[in-house]
């Protein structure tokens, strides 16, 4: 790897962080660990990790609430964050998408199938990103500088994948894009995650802005709405 980059797990099963940190380290990347919410919050404004591998039910404070109290702090703005879960129900994944996570990576853990998602989200963090200037339709302002969307003068918070989603759209009115392509562009080319993160996001842009930007083009994709 060109840089050491530094990886903080957290998870109350001690067995499940030994095995993560071992594989990982094996990898060439800096481990730092903790066993619950709020010691992750400690050991992150410690150590300033690139990923945070965490899971989503532990004592204290879950990974949910530490994701979202992270996202409030300006230095883990980009933090890549990744929920560890064996759980798998929709309102999961959308209370941990909404809290700011970037993926999830389901138990049981597979080192190789770990490995090669890591290596695929710190690739993303590379990414450049999309258009920086901002663009308006009509009441809709999409604030690339901010990450905040105005619908008049109402500024509202997206996530950053949901953020980067309606952009990624917004750049074509009209034009359809397609899951694979919105997968690539978004969580990266090497990344593999359920058809329904997609809708997931979708479905919370819809519940903020309203549903008559983004239509679902059945069994192709979705296209920004704008006439």
């Amino acid at each position: 790897m060109s840089k050491e980059y530094k990886i903080l797990v957290v998870d109350d099963e001690a067995d499940i962080v030994e095995l993560i940190s071992y594989n990982l380290k094996k990898e060439g990347y800096i481990i730092f660990t903790a066993a619950d919410g709020q010691e992750a919050i400690e050991q992150a404004i410690i150590h300033l990790p690139d990923l945070i591998l965490m899971d989503v039910m532990m004592p204290k404070l879950d990974g949910i609430e530490a994701c979202r109290e992270l996202r409030t702090l300006p230095q883990f703005e980009s933090t890549v964050i990744a929920f560890l879960t064996a759980r798998n129900e929709d309102y999961t994944q959308i209370a941990g998408f909404d809290s700011g996570g970037d993926d999830y990576i389901n138990k049981p853990i597979r080192p190789r199938v770990l490995i090669s998602r890591i290596k695929a989200l710190m690739k993303r963090q590379k990414q450049t990103p999309l258009d920086a200037s901002d663009v308006t339709f009509g009441e809709l302002k999409i604030s690339a500088a901010e990450m905040i969307v105005y619908k008049g003068e109402n500024p509202i918070e997206l996530t950053k994948k949901e953020f980067l989603l309606l952009q990624l759209l917004s750049t074509k009115p009209g034009r359809v894009f397609s899951r694979e392509e919105i997968f690539k562009k978004i969580w990266g080319d090497e990344i593999i995650v359920g058809d329904r993160t997609i809708v997931v996001h979708i479905r919370k842009i819809w519940e903020k802005i309203g549903e008559e930007y983004i239509k679902t083009m059945k069994g192709v994709g979705y296209k920004f709405n704008f006439s």
